[in-house]
């Protein structure tokens, strides 16, 4: 989340091969993608000396920041790396604001103008090769800080590790959920890392905010990013929501319930102070009626009887106010199923067409019939009655100059072991069996009149050539 420059904090970035104690080149911008930054909107506003603002906001590793008085007058903008009071020995850290503003960050965050320290310089290259040296180290010493606490025994996690600018103490952060006695402990660290060891513990919703990640909604923690204040979060919150107390489902990162859902919770205090009571009972004829549900939205009710609970009935909030009016008057309502108007239906219409399945077949439904569809149609119009057919044809005009068809001789098939084979046995016409004289000699009539004698079984061959000559060749 920093600028990306050596010297804005994050050794592990880098803007390019500049390395200076001035800070990024573009002072107007750098820090406004801090952690928790507060964007300068009179940073072109020129004010007299006089009344110049001697304080200035210094932002450290994550998101800790204080205020410190240049007592020295160094021309300082967003991103210079400095070099203030610290106990003991001093600390390196990057200007995140300057000017105006910074009064009213002290006054919002209640910063007391005595108790500021002071800037002693702008940090040089020895000073910032030190800060970048201890930087390297946190994340082994967070990974042994770890294991010395495990082998002592002790519930505690250590959620980050700072050291100072000129390595002369380093600070642990921890998470525990109740008291830990870190007497030991710290004996084993001052051993292990040979500095002045510095415990602090911080809730789980500062942990979040130190480590960073991404919510359910797809976005950055709002603890990392623009979160200052961390107010209680309860039960009660989704419930006046109408949320489900669901854990899984309301707890964020951190383990403990969502900052977001304080957000809407004016909204719907606002709208739920004009519905009647969740406990409002109505006694109607058929028998007594519970609320069972509230729409925040719809501004609706729902009510089901003591006795059979399982069907709802909907009502306008301005409706259940006049019902509970009539039962203070000591009358009871009519059945809540009488009492349910119905429901007019709206008919929505889909101008996109998203919802239709068929949305693409509708422009060439009468074009492109099915080809199945037309085979059937001939099927029917083939096996229509005989009679139709009659009619039909007697309606054309017949026509008179139409010559008459000579009848030919039907031709009878070749005996032929397939044709037999291929011919149903109903149709086989019944053969008379004929003598061995008339087998032998087959007599058939051409039209000329003449009688010729052929053998059915014998095979007729075709008339082979011999090939060409070629007198070229």
């Amino acid at each position: 989340m920093s600028c990306g420059c050596k010297t804005s904090g994050d050794s592990a970035h880098s803007c390019g091969p500049k390395k200076t104690t001035n800070g990024c080149e573009n002072v107007n911008t750098c820090g406004n993608s801090y952690k928790l930054s507060v964007f300068d909107w009179l940073s072109n506003i020129q004010n007299p000396a006089s009344n110049r603002c001697d304080f200035v906001e210094v932002r450290f590793k994550n998101d800790r920041k204080s205020f410190y008085k240049n007592v020295n007058n160094i021309p300082l903008h967003i991103g210079s790396v400095v070099t203030v009071e610290s106990s003991p020995g001093h600390d390196i850290g990057v200007v995140s604001l300057t000017g105006e503003l910074v009064k009213i960050q002290m006054k919002k965050k209640k910063f007391s103008d005595e108790s500021a320290l002071k800037i002693y310089r702008q940090s040089n290259q020895k000073d910032i090769e030190v800060w970048q040296e201890v930087r390297k180290k946190e994340d082994n010493v967070k990974i042994e800080a770890r294991k010395i606490a495990q082998r002592l025994g002790l519930e505690m996690k250590v959620t980050d590790v700072e050291y100072q600018g000129d390595a002369s103490k380093v600070t642990f952060y921890y998470t525990a959920e109740s008291r830990v006695d870190f007497r030991q402990l710290i004996k084993d660290f001052a051993g292990a890392f040979r500095t002045k060891i510095d415990m602090k513990q911080i809730g789980f919703r500062q942990e979040a905010a130190k480590v960073g990640g991404i919510g359910s909604c797809g976005r950055e923690l709002c603890c990392s990013t623009w979160l200052t204040d961390f107010r209680s979060v309860n039960t009660n919150v989704a419930r006046y929501q109408q949320l489900s107390i669901n854990p899984q489902k309301l707890a964020g990162q951190c383990g403990k319930l969502k900052c977001c859902l304080n957000y809407e919770l004016d909204s719907y205090l606002d709208a739920l102070s004009n519905f009647p009571s969740s406990s409002t009972m109505l006694e109607t004829e058929k028998g007594r009626a519970f609320c069972i549900k509230i729409d925040v939205f719809k501004k609706k009710m729902w009510f089901a009887y003591v006795d059979s609970s399982m069907a709802w009935y909907d009502f306008d909030i301005d409706l259940v106010k006049k019902l509970i009016s009539k039962n203070k008057r000591g009358e009871k309502t009519l059945p809540l199923e009488d009492l349910k108007e119905p429901e007019t239906s709206m008919k929505s219409i889909d101008l996109i067409q998203e919802n239709n399945v068929d949305r693409f077949e509708k422009k060439n439904k009468g074009n492109n019939r099915p080809k199945n569809q037309n085979r059937s149609n001939n099927n029917q119009n083939n096996q229509a009655p005989q009679g139709q057919h009659q009619k039909r044809a007697g309606n054309r005009p017949e026509r008179q100059d139409r010559p008459e068809r000579v009848e030919r001789p039907e031709r009878q098939p070749k005996p032929n072991a397939n044709n037999q084979s291929n011919q149903p046995r109903a149709q086989k016409p019944q053969q008379v069996p004929q003598p061995k004289a008339q087998l032998e000699k087959v007599e058939t009539v051409n039209s000329d009149g003449e009688e010729k004698k052929a053998n059915p079984n014998k095979k007729k061959f075709k008339k082979k050539f011999p090939p060409k000559k070629d007198n070229n060749a």
